[in-house]
């Protein structure tokens, strides 16, 4: 599997409008690193209170996109999909560091790549860009649970 579209995003993310912010995976290499696409439109419920006089994306959403196609990494990799038997949780951000805004008309480029996976914890370095230039980049953690229902 070398690409997602967006059918194939919403098999694997249990998010949903207004929060699914991967609109298509570029590329993937299970296991190792994923490139993946969010098109940033006036159209985004946020704009209208961040800022009215001049819209810029939150940077924490740029962060949850970066976090979303880290997800969408480890099921691939995993090769499960979204269920209410399992849940990946976003567990941790270091390093984070805004160096660009990213507005409306954007065509956000993530690329996010595994650095370590233990024992349902999964390590992260990630990249946000526009045009080619760098918005935002973190150290992402997440964790993988299986959810026993209850008895």
């Amino acid at each position: 599997m070398t690409s997602l579209d967006i059918q194939q995003i919403l098999e694997r993310l249990p998010h949903r409008y207004p929060m699914l912010l991967v609109d298509r995976v570029l590329e993937i290499d299970k296991g190792k690193s994923i490139k993946a696409l969010k098109n940033v439109t006036i159209n985004e419920p946020f704009f209208p209170g961040h800022y009215p006089h001049s819209p810029v994306m939150p940077g924490v959403l740029v962060i949850e996109a970066m976090a979303q196609t880290a997800a969408l990494l480890s099921f691939v990799s995993l090769d499960v999909k979204a269920n209410a038997e399992s849940m990946y949780y976003f567990v941790g951000i270091d390093n984070a560091r805004f160096k660009k805004p990213v507005m409306p008309g954007d065509q956000m480029i993530m690329e996010v790549s595994l650095t370590r996976s233990l024992r349902g914890m999964w390590k992260y370095s990630g990249v946000a860009r526009v045009d080619g230039v760098l918005c935002a980049q973190a150290d992402l953690m997440t964790s993988y649970k299986i959810v026993l229902p209850d008895a």
